[in-house]
């Protein structure tokens, strides 16, 4: 049953039925198949699957997001890294890497980051002589940032998923999130060395604080949400409520850059975006329920530990089924489907489950630059008007550099667990 279970569910997304639905199906004709579980049991579970407090920080933190991206935040984090950085070679490269990370400590999606900074940055590159295929991959590898530093959409289904403190998940992100930002500066730089791109750009220490001082709110609102989460003050998806509060006064009182009129079409587009990924968490989690009935975690746990028992070597393992699932499998999918099989076995082999989500997250982060799905080659390549097939070889060196990230995270603990460690 499980093996076919996991046919329909290929011949179903090979036919381009939607993740949500391909999931919620699959399992339910194997119930009907099988005629031990009543149909209603489907419906209870995908209620129930989203019925938990935590994940009302997903719709939130999507419109906190989109409140950012419309208020003028993007545009003025942007320039305080071009003021810092426009000067060295690859400045505007580096500029992209940095905004994204301002940015993810924000919008907590890499789509979103993506499109929020590439819709500035990779224009003024190319008009600047980058490549465009060049300016294309820096943003779209950038973009991965949005979910590995705090706050992040994946980091908040896992820590569901797996029952794993959201806020320990969100501090041990950022020294991890931290080394892939300064892993990918490296690389531009020396790609820009290398071709000449770049450099130049004038300012003075007053440009530096006039800059400072104009993105001094959107820099605030991370501390803010961090903050109040590390304090105790409140809740991940208390925080969330927080953000939306924070992003409505900045964008319509302060800036005034967000129209009442432009909050129906913000509010309209974060209920989407919510949908389709509420909508993959409960058919995920009928998936899981089947999966759980088989015994199939319990029963690829013991077969894993038959093979190894070697923690480095069991890593190595599952790092290659996530880099795999993710070049095929949509985030959230993927958390809902795999955590339930995954944990077991880390908790088998005496794996921190909290550097576990981090590894995780940090492996399917590199799917969202690598075909044949790789969401953020897509809305990079549409916002520079290139086809995606012209990244092929310009990504390369980016998913090259990510991967060797993924295995120094994995194998050195205290990356993601220094800070956690710190707040205990």
């Amino acid at each position: 049953m499980a093996i076919l279970l996991f046919v329909l569910l290929i011949v179903l997304f090979m036919i381009n039925v939607p993740i949500a639905v391909a999931l919620g199906l699959a399992s339910a004709l194997i119930f009907f198949i099988d005629g031990n579980v009543s149909l209603i049991v489907i419906m209870q579970r995908m209620f129930n699957s989203v019925d938990s407090f935590p994940l009302m920080a997903i719709p939130f933190f999507i419109l906190a997001g989109k409140l950012m991206e419309s208020g003028g935040i993007s545009r003025r984090l942007i320039h305080l890294a071009n003021v810092i950085f426009g000067r060295i070679k690859g400045g505007l490269a580096i500029v992209s890497i940095v905004a994204c990370a301002f940015f993810a400590a924000i919008s907590g999606s890499a789509a979103a980051t993506t499109a929020a900074v590439g819709a500035l940055l990779i224009p003024a590159m190319v008009k600047k002589g980058y490549d465009k295929s060049f300016s294309t991959a820096v943003q779209a590898a950038g973009g991965t940032i949005g979910v590995m530093i705090p706050p992040s959409v994946p980091l908040v289904l896992y820590g569901v998923t797996a029952g794993v403190s959201v806020s320990s998940l969100f501090i041990a992100g950022i020294l991890p999130g931290l080394l892939v930002v300064g892993s990918l500066i490296i690389l531009v730089y020396i790609i820009s060395l290398i071709k000449g791109y770049g450099g130049g750009e004038k300012y003075n220490v007053i440009d530096f604080f006039k800059a400072l001082a104009d993105a001094l709110l959107a820099l605030l609102m991370p501390i803010i949400i961090l903050g109040g989460i590390y304090g105790g003050i409140f809740t991940p998806t208390e925080a969330a409520v927080v953000a939306v509060v924070y992003g409505l006064i900045v964008g319509v009182v302060i800036y005034r850059e967000i129209k009442i009129k432009d909050l129906v079409e913000i509010f309209a587009s974060s209920v989407v975006v919510t949908s389709v990924i509420m909508f993959i968490i409960a058919g995920a989690s009928v998936f899981g329920y089947f999966l759980t009935r088989q015994r199939i975690p319990a029963e690829l746990t013991e077969a894993m530990l038959g093979v190894t028992t070697n923690w480095i070597v069991a890593l190595l393992i599952i790092n290659a089924l996530l880099l795999i699932c993710g070049a095929f499998l949509e985030t959230s999918a993927a958390i809902i489907i795999l955590t339930p099989i995954l944990v077991p076995i880390v908790s088998a082999l005496e794996i921190d489950l909290v550097h576990f989500g981090i590894i995780m997250i940090v492996n399917l982060a590199i799917g969202f630059i690598t075909p044949p799905v790789g969401i953020n080659l897509f809305v990079a390549a549409n916002i520079a008007g290139t086809k995606f097939e012209s990244l092929m070889k310009a990504i390369v060196p980016f998913i090259v550099v990510m991967v060797i990230d993924v295995i120094i995270i994995s194998f050195i603990p205290s990356i993601s667990l220094f800070l956690v460690g710190l707040g205990d």
